[in-house]
């Protein structure tokens, strides 16, 4: 059974697109196509300017960062250590791991292990991440979620500084309330569709 059904999908340079629909709709499953893990079965999909499935896409996978429900960290490395391998694997520079971890917050603790942190220590990491890789496509998956009132700031940052180097944001969301303040356009997805583009601003 198929998790979505003609999805048509465009997001242009500058361009921050909310995704709104319920638990099961298939957002997460969209998300994961467009961050090149998942290959549709049926049509195209294009990231980046390499369609998904050819040779092209492994370099464009090092343009994209995807903030998922769980925090993708390794237990076993301390924060700075995960944001250095990160920043490696990205071909970003490493110099810049210290105060990505200052800017959210975490400067005090960057050598305590991941799997020692609190969840919302962790999501502050991948935002951390975010800010030291600078993607040129971001795809946050129930952005707000695990972070405190405090931290919340972040997830505008991180799509502000995106936006403002002419790439582009896809957010997911069930609640769309904390989300519609930082989108240009949204799309309500239900039963794997996507229904009607609506223009923000």
């Amino acid at each position: 059974m198929p998790v979505l059904r003609g999805v048509d999908l465009r997001i242009d340079p500058g361009e921050v697109v909310g995704i709104i629909g319920p638990n099961g709709s298939g957002k997460s499953t969209l998300l994961r196509i467009l961050a090149t893990l998942l290959k549709p079965s049926v049509g195209q999909a294009e990231v980046l300017g390499a369609r998904i499935g050819s040779s092209g896409i492994l370099a464009a996978r090092k343009r994209i960062a995807l903030l998922g429900h769980h925090p993708g960290l390794w237990g076993e490395l301390t924060l700075i250590e995960n944001l250095t391998f990160v920043a490696r694997l990205a071909g970003a520079g490493t110099e810049r791991a210290d105060l990505a971890l200052e800017l959210v917050g975490l400067g005090g603790a960057k050598q305590r292990r991941a799997d020692h942190s609190s969840h919302g220590m962790q999501r502050r990491v991948e935002f951390a991440r975010v800010l030291l890789t600078q993607p040129d496509l971001l795809l946050l998956d129930e952005a707000h979620a695990g972070l405190d009132k405090a931290a919340q700031a972040l997830v505008e940052a991180a799509v502000g500084d995106v936006k403002k180097r002419g790439g582009g944001a896809v957010l997911v969301s069930h609640e769309p309330d904390r989300m519609l303040p930082l989108v240009n356009v949204t799309y309500q997805l239900e039963g794997g569709t996507l229904l009607g583009r609506k223009e923000m601003r």
